[in-house]
């Protein structure tokens, strides 16, 4: 694992760290390596709110709980589900402040997601 950077290099920018993986790709539920993955996650997360780099993070229900909402002109459509089919799935997310990309990408290699699936990393408009 590589050490989260405690040391700020310059002004910091937010950044969403979005969580993916296919439903089975990650440990079972109830399973000890399922507990151990979460106590890496809550691990992780003490660690960021330690260097003051967390602002917030969650995971989501599973996709079988999301409904997908769209509006054209007055009309409201909604779906169960995604939208997109997709083999991997939004499991959560997490909001940092960061000082680059760099530092975003140290953070976001020891989410255990990046194991089972990917993390993408987006730079959060500052408006």
């Amino acid at each position: 694992m590589v050490p989260c950077d405690p040391e700020p290099k310059g002004p910091e920018m937010k950044y969403l760290l979005l969580l993916y993986a296919a439903p089975d790709a990650e440990p079972a539920y109830g399973t000890p390596e399922f507990d151990a993955m979460m106590g890496e996650y809550m691990t992780h997360s003490e660690r960021m709110k330690d260097v003051a780099s967390f602002i917030a993070g969650e995971g989501l229900q599973p996709v079988a709980t999301a409904t997908t909402l769209r509006k054209r002109g007055a009309k409201v459509e909604t779906i169960d589900g995604p939208f997109a089919e997709t083999r991997e799935h939004l499991g959560g997310f997490y909001l940092i402040d960061a000082p680059d990309l760099d530092a975003a990408m140290r953070y976001a290699a020891e989410i255990p997601a990046a194991r089972y699936g990917s993390v993408e990393i987006r730079p959060v408009m500052e408006y």
